[in-house]
């Protein structure tokens, strides 16, 4: 997940540049949202993994 997160945050990076900003927000707000729930799943894991 957290490398499908950096795919699009450089897609957003690239479209920014090239000037295509409603690409570019798209793609920023798919990465952020793809980075909280890398950032979840991954506390989860550390919390419910230690039970074992």
């Amino acid at each position: 997940m957290l490398r499908y997160s950096v795919i699009f945050f450089v897609i957003a990076i690239i479209a920014a540049v090239l000037g295509f900003g409603g690409i570019a927000g798209s793609a920023a707000s798919i990465a952020k949202i793809l980075f909280i729930a890398f950032l979840i799943l991954a506390v989860l894991s550390l919390i419910f993994g230690r039970k074992r």
